[in-house]
C-alpha cells in the first residue's frame, strides 16, 4: 500500500489547526474548564444572594429605632472599621440567623454610604 505525499503535511497541519483552535478558544474564545464555569457559577449565585439580602440590611436599618443614633456612631468610624460594627449593630444578621452575614456587612454598607 502506498501512502499519499500529501498525508504527513495534511496531519501536521490538522494537528497544527487542533492546537491553535484549543489554544485561541480558551485564550480568548470564551472556552473554559468544568471547574472554572462551577466557580464562576457559585461566585455569581453568591453575589446574586448578598444582593438579594442588602435589601433585608437596608429594611432593618430603616426599622431600627437607634437607627439616626446608629448612623452617626457609622460615620464617626474609621472606614476599614465600619462594617464590624454594623454587623455589632445587627442589621447584618438575617431573620432565622443568629450570626451576622460578613460579605452582607460589607455590601450593606456600601449601600448606607450613600446616605453619609
Amino acid at each position: 500500500m502506498k501512502i499519499p505525499v500529501w498525508t504527513k503535511p495534511g496531519l501536521v497541519g490538522a494537528f497544527a489547526g487542533v492546537i491553535f483552535a484549543t489554544f485561541a478558544g480558551f485564550s480568548a474564545g470564551g472556552w473554559m474548564s468544568e471547574s472554572s464555569a462551577r466557580e464562576q457559577a457559585v461566585s455569581h449565585a453568591r453575589d446574586e444572594v448578598v444582593a438579594a439580602l442588602v435589601t433585608i440590611c437596608i429594611a432593618q436599618s430603616r426599622e431600627d429605632p437607634q437607627f439616626t443614633a446608629s448612623i452617626q456612631m457609622l460615620k464617626e468610624a474609621r472606614t476599614f472599621d465600619r462594617s464590624r460594627k454594623l454587623m455589632d449593630i445587627g442589621w447584618a444578621t438575617m431573620p432565622g440567623s443568629s450570626e451576622p452575614n460578613s460579605r452582607v456587612a460589607f455590601a450593606c454598607m456600601d449601600a448606607l454610604a450613600a446616605e453619609f
